[in-house]
């Protein structure tokens, strides 16, 4: 499971990578690297979406998994 934690997290990151260079040069970097709404594109865009209602949905069990909140007796 840590590492499903793990490729969520990196897929956030491309995320707000992304909407960081949309708000402030217009780029879209998805879509420079795949193709502006191409299949591939929208399936990333998919991916982060998916990633980010995991890690919102799962965010106490996560940090339990990885030892940052205390155990609950």
């Amino acid at each position: 499971m840590k590492t499903f934690d793990v490729l969520c997290a990196v897929l956030l990151v491309v995320g707000r990578l992304n909407w960081g260079l949309v708000g402030l040069f217009g780029f879209d970097l998805v879509a420079g690297i795949f193709g502006d709404m191409r299949a591939l594109s929208r399936i990333v865009y998919l991916l982060v979406g998916i990633a980010a209602v995991y890690q919102g949905l799962s965010w106490k069990s996560i940090q339990r998994r990885w030892g940052l909140r205390p155990q609950m007796a």
